[in-house]
């Protein structure tokens, strides 16, 4: 077990989780049905994962989660549910256990979390305001 240092520690991270989800039964479908670049969308993934766990990289300032995740919703037909992120930070974390150790692996759990409750509240929210059914 390592501690996460720098951008080749993120991209391990961000490559063995993706990998995880492009072959899990529930979100597979979603990721594949919707990425069509995986190279770009993983080295964008790792700009984004470098930002917020080490405060460094390219992602500094160019990320807003938020219309992506709600894009994803309105192209599963508002299918995302609550299961869907619990499922996600399962894997998120087994994934961090399985490489990591230290304080900024626990940072990425506990940021994981924090993401995945806004995120799942502002696609709730985009239903109710874009007449998508809840």
């Amino acid at each position: 077990m390592k501690e996460i240092e720098g951008r080749k520690e993120v991209s391990i991270l961000v490559r063995s989780f993706y990998e995880k989800v492009r072959r899990d039964e529930l979100l597979g479908p979603i990721f594949n049905g919707i990425v069509e670049d995986w190279e770009m969308h993983l080295e964008r993934l790792t700009d984004f994962w470098e930002m917020v766990l080490l405060h460094s990289g390219p992602g500094a300032g160019k990320f807003n989660p938020v219309p992506v995740h709600k894009e994803v919703d309105r192209h599963t037909g508002s299918e995302i549910d609550q299961n869907h992120f619990e499922h996600w930070l399962s894997l998120w974390e087994t994934t961090l256990q399985e490489h990591f150790e230290g304080e900024v692996a626990e940072f990425a759990k506990a940021h994981a979390h924090k993401m995945a409750h806004i995120l799942f509240f502002k696609i709730m929210e985009g239903r109710s305001v874009g007449g998508h059914r809840m």
